[in-house]
């Protein structure tokens, strides 16, 4: 497997993961890889609901999750991806939609890491109204301390 032989180049370059390094639904794929390599493996991004997620943690196909709030099903698909993530203790990621993924990392209890895009912000503010944009400082995302995600 060509995925397997990249890994395994990849191993000694300091990566802190791979992401999906084949297939997104090829679970057995995955969990190949990342017995191998040394590198952590993270997939999820293209996860279409928590019964994926189900799968890619049966399979133990990678070290790190990362759902996508949107694919997985909103906040309710979410709340359950988290569920998920912390019975068997998957440190979960969020994939895109800094503005509402990082509500939801608050309160998924194997939070790790929010994927943040500066380019989306300006075309959220004008497509969406938003009212205040996520506020980022030193690396950290600060949720607002009112109530909803900013949108309107």
């Amino acid at each position: 497997m060509e995925a397997k032989r990249h890994a395994a180049a990849l191993d000694g370059e300091g990566l802190y993961w791979i992401e999906e390094p084949t297939r997104a639904d090829d679970y057995s794929g995955h969990a190949q890889i990342q017995r191998q390599a040394k590198t952590p493996i993270q997939m999820g991004e293209n996860w279409w609901g928590p019964h994926d997620m189900a799968k890619s943690v049966e399979a133990d196909a990678s070290s790190y999750g990362m759902a996508d709030a949107a694919k997985t099903g909103g906040v309710t698909g979410w709340l359950r991806a988290a569920a998920l993530a912390e019975s068997t203790g998957l440190p979960l990621s969020s994939h895109l939609f800094p503005e509402i993924s990082a509500h939801l990392l608050a309160v998924s209890p194997t939070g790790h890491w929010l994927e943040y895009v500066d380019w989306a912000t300006p075309i959220l503010e004008e497509s969406l109204r938003m009212e205040e944009s996520l506020r980022m400082e030193d690396g950290h995302a600060f949720i607002f301390d009112t109530p909803g995600t900013g949108l309107s």
